[in-house]
């Protein structure tokens, strides 16, 4: 941390989305909804892969690790998000760089686990009889691994460049939350070599990712191409559809902030764009994976079943 932060800048103040009242009610109310069903979807998806035996396999091993990042990282900016609305506006300086550690963590991690999941298909339409034998628990388990570690490297680099600049001249954030763009735009430092190293870091994650994605895909298209009757093409897409959803919903949103340079901020669109994947995706994402999944459902109500069935006897 830079030590020169805390002594010009002990707090922020986040000026959040908009400074009607009427219209800060109405948005504390829906992001509470919204906030309280993404952690009831999430953690009932953790809970039922849990107790289902059956779903103890490498695709819904990754779908329980993207519930707790999307769990976590909405859990970092949602709750501080309604404090903002609702009371206080203010943030200390360690405070804002914890949120902004932590959801630098939470997304990149979850980047990487989206690039997991795609070649985990690739995998299972691609090389179907050798998927056990490659997709083994020491690969899914050093996947995993690998997206937590490519989240505390990414996080640690942009927080430690970041606070290492000066933050003089004010203290007001325009923003709902502790985001790079904002934080910079604040700065009364040179910027242009933390923001190079910040665009290499989320540029690099980013594209990495996107290139796993879309060679995992267009060999899964071309191997789903070459089957010749329609219920194997049926199962095939109906396999990757939800997780092909999930993947452009969040990447459209993500690649529309980041990565750019603090001279193309905008306000306003920059808030919608992070409103939608900050709050909103969160809670899409189960709703994408589980309605679209036949295994998924069918163990949720065998776990409604044995809940109802242990009350009776009861």
């Amino acid at each position: 941390m830079g030590r020169r932060n805390f002594t010009n800048v002990p707090d922020f103040i986040l000026m959040g989305l908009t400074d009607s009242a009427e219209t800060q009610l109405v948005l504390s109310v829906l992001f509470l909804l919204i906030y309280l069903i993404t952690v009831l979807e999430n953690a009932a998806m953790i809970l039922i892969i849990g107790l289902n035996p059956q779903l103890h396999t490498p695709m819904y091993f990754f779908l329980t690790q993207l519930s707790f990042l999307d769990l976590s990282y909405s859990s970092v900016i949602t709750p501080k998000t309604l404090q903002n609305l609702l009371t206080s506006k203010r943030v200390s300086f360690l405070g804002c760089f914890a949120q902004l550690y932590f959801f630098i963590f939470f997304v990149a991690a979850e980047c990487f686990l989206l690039s997991s999941m795609a070649y985990d298909r690739y995998v299972a339409i691609c090389s179907l009889l050798r998927y056990s034998v490659i997709m083994s628990t020491r690969l899914y388990h050093a996947l995993i691994a690998s997206s937590y570690v490519t989240g505390f490297v990414d996080s640690t680099v942009n927080v430690l460049c970041i606070s290492r600049l000066d933050f003089c001249k004010s203290n007001v954030i325009q923003y709902f939350f502790c985001d790079t763009s904002p934080i910079l735009a604040l700065s009364s430092s040179d910027t242009y070599k933390v923001e190079i190293i910040i665009f290499i870091c989320a540029g690099s994650n980013l594209v990495l990712s996107l290139i796993t994605i879309s060679g995992s895909y267009l060999s899964i298209l071309s191997t789903i191409l070459k089957i010749n009757f329609t219920t194997g093409k049926k199962k095939a897409f109906s396999t990757c559809a939800s997780h092909l959803l999930g993947v452009t919903i969040f990447y459209s949103t993500m690649i529309f902030t980041y990565p750019k340079p603090k001279t193309s901020y905008s306000l306003g669109r920059d808030q919608v764009a992070s409103v939608f994947y900050t709050i909103v995706i969160p809670m899409l994402n189960p709703l994408i994976y589980s309605l679209r999944n036949k295994e998924v459902k069918s163990a949720a109500v065998r776990v409604l079943q044995k809940r109802v069935g242990s009350r009776q006897l009861k």
